[in-house]
């Protein structure tokens, strides 16, 4: 599809928007259900703080190594079958770890479940491109939200159907869910066969060398940088605010679990509109500009004063996550080619997880060290602060693809 007069939402894309919604759905389940019922897997399977800490860890990995793989993955199969054989191996993960006897298949069946999480975050980007290319910011504004219930839902209700019916059973059953989003994608690929039509074209014109070259481009370098410290920021605050929250502002740990929640609920009306801001407005360095000023104050509060105005730090904090939705549509609109677009989702997403899994680490890390939290907060302040960086190169409408093609 190219750019041109926008259609309707749903001139002949139904199934496409169906299976984006399905898939959106899908992406979180896979991290978001064990640690709920970590416990209760352990109570059947022996599993070694170690081993813990290892399923613990396999998901920025993972994601890490799959952003670096989708690229091919979709030159080889394309974009349809790419998100397809993403699907089956969330699925095949799903009731792998359903059934697993011992630690070592539970493993086996997080690192596939995993890896088909990942490929499908690399492509759902270029997947909106290609089959709504006049409305990216409205349909990635709508798989970002869905992503947000992806998180919530699996993470609420794993504990309770594990409850009633067994740990097996409250895994397993996501795999109903990725199963089903199958569908439209294999009727897409079967539509694309009879009309001898293939996305894969689209992928392997670009050029093979792409993915490698993403280092000379400085837009693709600020968009990575850009996701990179969001990712670190996110994750670690995902990882430590709560026993941050306790230690220094003397939270209970149900109101700093609370205050965590306050960060995902503020994140849901802000990734419906920061897409369509990105669109909009003339510059996006104010939205990264807004994003950078959120994490950076919210963080230097939680140093200055963080028992007095704590649920105004908090606020702040996950206001910060309106720089995800950011990278998402700028990964879109800042390549040319449906082939660019795949290469720099997988290129930043990659380096961008890599980064996020040793957020958490050097926030620990520095806390041992320090025995508190001062040095830990500056660390995260100082990330933030780096962000201003792209917010400056991003604030021009530059293409990834310009850039690759001069000497």
């Amino acid at each position: 599809m190219t750019h041109g007069r926008p259609l309707t939402l749903w001139a002949g894309r139904t199934v496409a928007l169906l299976g984006i919604v399905l898939v959106a759905l899908t992406l979180r389940q896979t991290v978001a259900v064990m640690s709920p019922i970590l416990d209760d897997i352990r109570a059947d399977i022996p599993i070694s703080s170690i081993g813990a800490g290892l399923l613990g860890t396999l998901p920025p990995i993972l994601l890490a190594v799959s952003g670096f793989v989708a690229p091919r993955v979709a030159r080889g199969v394309g974009l349809n079958g790419g998100i397809v054989l993403a699907l089956l191996l969330m699925t095949v993960g799903h009731l792998v770890r359903a059934a697993a006897p011992g630690y070592a298949v539970l493993l086996v069946g997080s690192v596939v479940a995993l890896a088909g999480t990942g490929i499908g975050n690399v492509l759902l980007p270029p997947i909106v491109r290609h089959y709504f290319p006049d409305r990216v910011a409205l349909l990635t504004a709508v798989y970002v939200c869905i992503l947000g219930v992806s998180t919530a839902l699996p993470a609420a209700v794993a504990a309770p159907v594990a409850e009633q019916v067994g740990w097996r059973f409250s895994l397993g059953i996501w795999a109903v869910s990725s199963g089903v989003a199958l569908v439209p994608w294999l009727v897409a690929i079967a539509r694309e066969r009879r009309s001898r039509l293939s996305d894969a074209d689209a992928i392997e014109s670009s050029p093979t060398t792409l993915v490698t070259r993403l280092w000379r481009s400085r837009t693709a370098l600020s968009i990575t940088v850009l996701f990179s410290t969001s990712t670190i920021l996110t994750y670690a605050c995902f990882a430590w605010l709560p026993e941050i929250l306790g230690d220094i502002a003397g939270s209970t740990p149900t109101e700093a679990g609370a205050l965590l929640a306050v960060t995902g609920i503020i994140s849901a009306p802000i990734a419906l509109v920061a897409p369509l801001l990105v669109t909009r407005l003339q510059g996006v360095g104010r939205l990264i500009a807004a994003g950078i000023a959120s994490f950076a104050l919210g963080y230097l509060g939680l140093l200055l004063a963080p028992a007095t105005l704590t649920l105004l730090w908090v606020l702040l904090i996950g206001s910060g996550s309106i720089l995800f939705p950011v990278n998402l549509v700028l990964i879109n609109v800042r390549t040319r080619t449906q082939g660019g677009t795949v290469a720099l989702s997988g290129f930043a997403q990659g380096v961008a997880y890599a980064l996020g899994a040793l957020g958490p680490l050097l926030v620990g890390l520095l806390h041992d060290a320090s025995g508190g939290w001062t040095l830990s907060l500056l660390f995260l302040l100082a990330v933030a602060l780096v962000t201003a960086i792209p917010a400056f190169t991003l604030a021009k409408p530059t293409f990834v693809e310009d850039e690759l093609s001069h000497p």
